[in-house]
């Protein structure tokens, strides 16, 4: 039986360091909404007080009742975002949604999240502690391969413009 290779396809990846779901920019696309949509809910759950049930949710040491709901919300809103019907938008979610969710936990231990959430535990820190979260999530999830490309923030200065082209 012939051996099938595909290995010019692979090479490729492994030279440019990259994964096959690093690659694909539709998974990144749905990676992106699925933090998105777990990130509103999570901010929600904030903004009401709910800061404590966030860092259970999170730690895996919530009631199996609010898991529950909250999990709901979420595949609710990716799927409202994804723009898919039927089946194949629940099957997204179905393998979408765990796996932003266990790279959002795995940061959220090495970063020590939860120790800053309830070492202060009001709600506008909560919620600055969530959007660093979900910015190193998303590092975790689709990491810059080498390019050098970073993010500027909105205070910081743009360089100037070049002067005109003289001839």
């Amino acid at each position: 039986m012939k051996k099938l290779t595909f290995s010019p396809l692979f090479s490729a990846a492994r030279a440019t360091g990259l994964r096959a779901w690093q690659t694909g920019l539709l998974f990144q696309k749905a990676a992106r909404t699925a933090l998105d949509s777990i990130q509103e809910v999570l901010r929600a759950e904030v903004a009401k007080g709910n800061v404590q049930l966030v860092t259970d949710f999170l730690s895996d040491k919530a009631l199996p009742a609010a898991k529950a709901l909250l999990l709901e919300r979420m595949a609710a809103r990716l799927l409202l975002r994804i723009g898919l019907r039927g089946a194949l938008a629940t099957n997204v979610v179905g393998w979408v949604l765990p796996f932003v969710l266990e790279k959002m936990v795995r940061v959220g231990v090495k970063t020590g999240f939860f120790e800053k959430v309830k070492s202060n535990p009001s709600v506008s820190e909560a919620l600055h502690r969530l959007d660093e979260l979900k910015r190193a999530a998303w590092k975790t999830i689709a990491p810059d391969a080498g390019s050098g490309v970073e993010f500027l923030d909105d205070d910081a200065e743009l360089p100037a413009a070049l002067p005109p082209h003289k001839e």
